[in-house]
């Protein structure tokens, strides 16, 4: 059975392609695009799930969206009734819900020497979100949890997932909602754009949480371990919010209301300077975010007694509050699969179905491998192409076949304090960079976050690099000893260590790390051993392989990076690159 998963019409769009219950291939929309979080139709991402598999379109059993604008229906009308909103805002809810049915004929569009006469299914978004998390874990019974902004009229849902099957038994409905707390919040401290939520995150380590008075005024926790907004600091359940969902970056208005100044006073332009105001606001709203979610996740304990927890959807994202599950809870084992946000409703959605149609519990997500990959012929006739920019650049070109002495270069290059692009594999699934996709750096520089800002990245100060360690070294290294393929929790760095690697110790003592297993990154792992092997130190910086745009996907986009920046050395595949300082 072949299966065609997708996320359609909103943010980070993507697909991704199961047979017989196993994933074959998946990717966002933006690696191909070139614009980040790309919304719209994933036509690309499509076309290459289905060339990764030797497929075309017409061997495609099922499609399944992670969108149902049947679901909940009773409830929309009953809120429509109750709390008419302006006509403009529902009409946009309208124009929406007809551009995601019509995806039947975006498929004929985008491969119109093909047809697709399998079956279309919809599946309502926190059901994909709890496949996406569950159905990919290694458990075989769980607590299932998806908090975001809203889909299909909810924002969060909750229940227990048992071999195949899901018991969905709980939810938060519009207008109250977590993931748009976190966003208005965002917005007010002057970082507009759509997926900017990480960087109040990254703020928060620096402020004190000073006004929880005020974040409880705005979100109340129920007795069932649910949460509700006061909305008169909000206007999407009554205003129109321009948004845009099609055919590129996704963009959306002001979701906080006048009344949010007045509670904490005039909002931060975006090219305003950051004060110790605004830093204990994100300390303040990261800290209602935990305490609005261990709340529900601690009463979903409670229910099930269970010790096993799956997360997703948008709010799945919050590593930091994701590594402090052990610590504050009973729940022993925390799985968050590669893409919690939107893009991985496209597994969930596909998944679902498999379930749906009796299919049985085969798979484990336990790598992010899962995009293009590029063989030595694609980069030597790259290389070949821009010989002559390359000399330009005052770069060296060497092919190293031996894998131990190309990881004992590149373990040398970042020894010595340079800045090492790795193009290896399968592009990754999600939003972080995993070591096929990575921009490495030594952790025990306290000024490589100064070095990769200037020479690279250039963003703001504030936000933390991040560790990719040897996984049997983690509990030698941080308070918490578990695998985190996916970089998606914080965990606490050993307070005797941070001074060994001030480059990926953010200011509060954590990292959001990332463990590497021989098993599913042989060479990554290898790189990692050889650095250890220099330095006595078992991981590496590793940040994403871009300069402001989406991570890089083909060797073109690596080597135009690696050119019009300062980075050091490039090592595609089999071939380095050496920048002549």
């Amino acid at each position: 059975m072949i299966i065609l998963g997708l996320n359609a019409f909103h943010g980070d769009s993507s697909a991704a392609l199961v047979r017989d219950g196993v994933l074959l291939a998946a990717a966002e929309e933006e690696r191909f695009r070139r614009v980040k979080h790309w919304a719209g139709f994933p036509s690309r991402a499509i076309a290459y799930c289905l060339r990764e598999a030797g497929l075309q379109l017409g061997e495609v059993q099922h499609t399944a969206v992670n969108q149902d604008s049947q679901a909940n229906f009773l409830r929309k009308i009953r809120y429509l009734v109750t709390n008419p909103p302006e006509l403009e805002l529902v009409l946009d809810r309208v124009r929406n819900r007809r551009s995601r049915e019509k995806v039947p004929d975006q498929l004929t569009k985008a491969f119109p020497s093909e047809r697709f006469t399998g079956t279309f299914h919809n599946i309502e978004h926190h059901l994909a979100h709890l496949s996406s998390a569950f159905h990919v874990s290694p458990f075989e019974h769980a607590v299932v949890v998806s908090v975001d902004g809203f889909g299909d009229f909810s924002s969060a849902a909750w229940g227990v997932g048992r071999g195949r099957d899901l018991a969905v038994e709980q939810r938060v409905h519009f207008p109250h909602s977590l993931g748009i707390f976190y966003q208005g919040l965002t917005q007010y401290l002057g970082f507009p754009r759509y997926g900017d939520e990480y960087k109040v995150m990254g703020l928060a380590p620096y402020g004190r949480p000073v006004y929880m008075n005020a974040m409880r005024k705005i979100v109340r926790l129920l007795a069932d371990g649910s949460f509700e907004l006061d909305l008169s600091y909000f206007v999407h359940h009554r205003t129109r919010v321009p948004y845009q969902w099609t055919d590129g970056s996704p963009e959306m208005g002001d979701l906080f209301a006048p009344a949010l100044e007045d509670l904490l006073g005039p909002r931060r332009k975006p090219a305003d300077p950051l004060e110790d105001r605004h830093r204990d606001i994100a300390r303040s709203v990261q800290a209602m975010y935990e305490e609005a979610f261990f709340h529900l996740i601690q009463s979903a304990q409670t229910r099930y007694c269970l010790t096993d927890l799956a997360l997703a959807g948008g709010c799945a994202m919050n590593s930091v509050a994701n590594g402090k599950v052990r610590r504050v809870t009973p729940f022993r084992r925390v799985y968050v699969q590669a893409a919690a946000g939107d893009a991985g409703g496209a597994i969930g959605a596909a998944f679902a179905v498999w379930h749906r149609l009796g299919g049985e519990r085969s798979f484990v997500m336990d790598h992010a491998y899962w995009g293009p990959e590029f063989g030595p012929a694609d980069i030597a006739g790259l290389v070949s192409e821009h010989r002559a920019e390359i000399a330009a650049a005052c770069c060296t070109i060497e092919e190293i076949p031996d894998e131990p002495a190309l990881c004992r270069l590149a373990a040398s290059a970042i020894a010595e304090g340079r800045v090492v692009g790795w193009f290896q594999g399968r592009m990754e699934w999600g939003p972080r960079a995993l070591g096929n996709r990575s921009i490495l750096c030594d952790p025990r520089r306290s000024d490589m976050k100064a070095i990769l800002n200037a020479k690279i990245k250039r963003r703001e100060s504030f936000r933390p690099f991040a560790p990719s360690v040897l996984e049997a070294a983690v509990a030698d290294w941080f308070e918490e000893d578990d695998a985190v393929p996916f970089m998606m929790q914080v965990f606490q760095i050993r307070e005797e260590k941070r001074s060994l690697i001030p480059a990926v110790t953010h200011v509060d003592g954590s990292g959001r790390l990332q463990t590497v297993s021989r098993r599913t990154n042989p060479r990554y792992h290898r790189l990692i051993e050889a650095f250890r092997d220099l330095t006595d130190i078992p991981m590496v910086l590793n940040t994403s392989f871009n300069e402001n745009e989406p991570v890089v996907c083909e060797p073109k986009e690596a080597l135009d990076c690696f050119l019009r920046t300062r980075m050091d050395v490039l090592v595609m595949g089999e071939t380095v690159l050496v920048r002549r300082n």
